[in-house]
């Protein structure tokens, strides 16, 4: 059997105006996530704000949990997600993702993306993503399909509500300590 891995799903909730716009529609409690190969979260990755002063300037971000725009809303609360997969499906995973880091500013946020879960009907553009359609797609180009939609169409909440991932930390982001089991 193959040596088991893990990578972890991050979600989180900022308090921002767009984060509480969105909350208004899908009621859930978290509407941003992330993918990162390591628990101390030091290699993170989603689509989001490129500046955290501007949240119209959006796209692929390698995301910092003590910097950046996280640093800018200490109040953010998170759930952190373990899932086990293959070293084979990491080292999948983690070709898919240097090529979004090999053309990072190519990348655009997919906003219309956004509405069009809201209608049930995926909005895609090449070189544009939101955060959890990059994160279903990362897991789905490595060859991991944890649901039967398109990646267009994966929510946060459908991360949170799946039963291959395991819980291993909720609450403040600014306490989250990767040593500790909860």
């Amino acid at each position: 059997m193959a040596a088991e891995h893990s990578v972890f799903i991050l979600l989180t909730n900022t308090g921002t105006l767009f984060t509480r716009v969105i909350q208004t529609y899908t009621k859930a409690p978290y509407n941003h996530a992330s993918i990162s190969f390591d628990r101390q979260l030091s290699e993170l990755y989603s689509f989001g704000r490129k500046d955290p002063g501007n949240p119209l300037n959006g796209g692929f971000v390698q995301e910092d949990i003590k910097t950046g725009t996280f640093s800018k809303y200490p109040e953010t609360t998170c759930v952190l997600y373990e899932l086990k997969v293959t070293e084979r499906e990491v080292e999948k995973m983690r070709r898919v993702l240097h090529v979004f880091l090999r053309s990072r500013n190519k990348y655009l946020y997919n906003l219309l993306g956004v509405i069009g879960v809201a209608l049930q009907e995926p909005v895609e553009f090449s070189n544009s993503y939101f955060c959890s359609q990059f994160v279903a797609e990362i897991l789905q180009r490595s060859g991991i399909k944890l649901w039967n939609k398109l990646p267009a169409l994966v929510t946060p909440d459908d991360l949170r509500k799946c039963g291959q991932l395991t819980l291993i930390y909720e609450g403040k982001l600014s306490d989250y300590e990767p040593g500790l089991r909860t």
